[in-house]
């Protein structure tokens, strides 16, 4: 295509939104139009779906729940009235809560105020929140944040070790829907025991976020917890940011969640338009299901040119993966569908792996996340030569290597937005949400369970009880045992190698003695300590 109809195409296909300030560019994507006249009739039921989903569908039929994120933002549209004034009074609450907080209305036992939050949770109710506070932070915040979003051990021992001091003043959200989620159960109880180490109750420091009723809510109100909010059934983890999941420590920081709830109102006013060229979300989709033929053949690299985005990507991960990787259809046919997401920021990038994007397999399509607002700040940027400042050589590395990359038929999009704030990290949050709903429904899965994280989750279980089973023949046995003596006895011979990994970790961590030839585990004799 040469540069005069190049130019045409980036016209024809370039979407902006005053409302939003928002670009989206698919006009790197080499789709013809024979395909866009192939996908109309998938573009209607996808618009279909997603007002039947807005209105309160089963969206979710393994677990007979509605969808409801949407409703975060605009309660107007939620299906019931108990729905519109449940989320008008959480988000009344939180707000009424992080304003107690900075006063110093609430505060810990033994000073004035609190100084920082510690955030414990996992996927959506960890990302989500990271995502957010690394993107909005300000200088000398009301409160600082850590997160412990692992069950790791040294993870969460390094996080509070940083506190020192501050242990005292520190206030610990546990976020978790069921409260039975392993990695922020495990992560609570190890951060209360290091309350109770040093003296503190940890009840006057503790916050929940929860499902009503959930393991999590009793404990939080029978130790008199300070206070709890609710996390809906009809919240999905990945799409939970606009909850209290992320409006409350993004309250207590100082970010203004009403411009957060604004801008992902706006956006999905924006994706409610049934015409593809004028929907963002849409336009989204379309050029994923065209670079990927439908079925996920190239993996989305999301490349934001901004140091605050820079979990984006790692967010995006989630979003995208868990809703759109799927063994069956809505059908029951195996179809193995899911988009591969991974990313870096830019010009980072540009020293990392843009040498394979442009000359090695061209397994992928990039998406350039553009911010033209170069500061935050009002003074004048430094010219660095003549004209030339850091944020144009940032400008020119973006527009370089997509024009690179499209030289050597690299596929990408180009997302911009005026600047990192509230209100536009509110718009991207609703606009991967709104895209990954469309594109579900142009391939016909259901974008709402996770029955591979649940498989994975019961096959954890299933370890964890295994290793019950060991230890107990261990510690009942008066000599040292073999590892096929150990399987022998517990009915598990088939599972010899899994019993041979925790007998390995177990004697790593101290808990156990080995002894015999590592590199032939079945010699190996287990004893206690």
């Amino acid at each position: 295509m040469n540069p005069a109809e190049l130019w045409q195409r980036y016209q024809d296909w370039l979407y902006y939104n005053q409302d939003l300030g928002l670009y989206v560019d698919i006009s790197r994507m080499k789709f013809s139009q024979d395909f866009l006249t192939s996908i109309e009739p998938k573009f209607a039921k996808a618009f279909a779906d997603m007002k039947a989903l807005e209105a309160g569908a089963i969206a979710n039929p393994d677990e007979q729940r509605m969808v409801g994120h949407y409703w975060l933002r605009s309660p107007e549209i939620a299906p019931s009235p108990e729905l519109r004034d449940a989320i008008n009074s959480t988000i009344d609450q939180i707000e009424t809560f992080a304003q107690a907080i900075h006063s110093g209305a609430i505060h810990p036992p033994t000073a004035t105020k609190f100084t920082d939050i510690v955030s414990i949770g996992i996927g959506g109710s960890a990302l989500g929140p990271q995502f957010v506070a690394q993107a909005l932070a300000v200088p000398n915040p009301p409160l600082n944040i850590s997160f412990i979003d692992n069950t790791d051990p040294n993870g969460i021992d390094l996080v509070l070790s940083q506190l020192g001091d501050r242990l005292a003043t520190t206030l610990v959200i546990t976020i978790s829907k069921s409260g039975g989620t392993p990695e922020p159960n495990n992560a609570m109880q190890e951060v209360k025991a290091v309350y109770a180490q040093a003296g503190l109750d940890f009840a006057k420091y503790a916050v929940a976020v929860t499902g009503i009723g959930s393991n999590l809510d009793q404990l939080a109100k029978k130790e008199g917890w300070i206070e709890v909010f609710p996390m809906y059934d009809w919240i999905g983890g990945r799409t939970s940011e606009l909850s209290a999941v992320g409006l409350l420590p993004a309250a207590l920081q100082g970010i203004d969640i009403r411009s957060l709830l604004r801008g992902a109102k706006t956006m999905d006013s924006a994706t409610r338009v049934e015409y593809v060229k004028q929907n963002p979300a849409a336009l989204l989709a379309l050029a994923w299901y065209f670079s990927g033929d439908g079925k996920g053949l190239k993996d989305m690299v999301i490349l934001p040119y901004k140091d605050r985005l820079l979990l984006f990507s790692r967010y995006l991960q989630q979003l995208v993966m868990e809703s759109l990787g799927k063994e069956k259809d809505l059908e029951g046919n195996t179809v193995y569908q899911g988009i591969a997401v991974y990313g870096n920021k830019g010009s980072t990038d540009q020293h990392a792996y843009v040498q394979q994007l442009r000359e090695g397999v061209p397994n992928f399509f990039a998406t350039f996340i553009e911010v033209l607002n170069d500061t935050s700040g009002t003074g004048v940027q430094l010219e660095l030569e003549p004209g030339i400042t850091s944020g144009d050589y940032l400008s020119g590395l973006l527009q370089g290597t997509r024009q690179a990359l499209y030289e050597n038929g690299r596929d990408s999009i180009t997302v911009t937005i005026p600047s990192v704030s509230a209100f536009t990290i509110g718009a991207l949050i609703a606009l991967y949400e709104r895209a990954v709903s469309f594109y579900a429904s142009l391939v016909n899965i259901n974008a709402y369970h996770q029955p591979g994280v649940e498989a994975g989750k019961k096959a954890a279980a299933a370890v964890l009880a295994l290793q019950k089973q060991v230890v107990a023949v261990i510690a009942n046995s008066k000599t040292p045992v073999t590892l096929t003596e150990i399987a022998t006895q517990i009915n598990a011979v088939e599972q010899t190698e899994v019993i041979y990994r925790i007998l390995r970790h177990l004697y790593a961590n101290q808990r156990i003695h080995l002894k015999g030839n590592f590199s032939m585990p079945s010699s190996l004799e287990a004893s206690l300590k």
